[in-house]
């Protein structure tokens, strides 16, 4: 191993060696299923201890809606902006319905339509990811919050 491996560090060695014994814990990356339990799980507390509770606790960074690379924001269906968003707060009250991606995709109206129309579902766009220039493929899960004008949304990049 010594042979193979002399140039890297041990430490990066053995994590490179875990990874690929144990893959399920070197995946850091969110998936569709987490996407879905956090955005119902959101949608829960909004319904249990009311829009107050729920906006603190997704823009709570350290909290449980921020986890891996992702993270739930929560829009106002009727303003038509953000109401909570724990990576961006000065996205909180803007409206973004006019926000088009670089292939021309209003998703934050798509965002929109998808809660009010269908309740929940999946919107496809081109997003950076943190520390990326360029935009990649991202889909993110909408679900709008019953009884509520509120919408969770929570994303992972393709």
């Amino acid at each position: 191993m010594k042979k193979m491996f002399g140039w890297l560090p041990k430490a990066a060695v053995v994590a490179a060696l875990f990874s690929l014994v144990f893959p399920a814990f070197a995946a850091d990356k969110a998936t569709k299923e987490e996407c879905i339990g956090k955005c119902e799980a959101a949608a829960q507390l909004m319904e249990t201890k009311g829009a107050a509770e729920a906006f603190k606790a997704i823009n709570d960074k350290g909290g449980e809606f921020v986890w891996k690379d992702s993270y739930v924001f929560c829009l106002d269906l009727e303003k038509q902006c953000n109401a909570a968003h724990p990576i961006s707060p000065a996205l909180i009250g803007r409206n973004l319905m006019m926000a088009k991606d670089v292939n021309g995709k209003m998703f934050f109206a798509e965002f929109i339509s998808v809660a009010v129309n269908q309740g929940e579902g999946w919107v496809s766009y081109m997003w950076p990811k943190p520390g990326d220039q360029g935009p990649s493929p991202k889909i993110t899960y909408v679900k709008k919050v019953p009884n509520q004008p509120y919408a969770m949304c929570a994303g992972i990049y393709e």
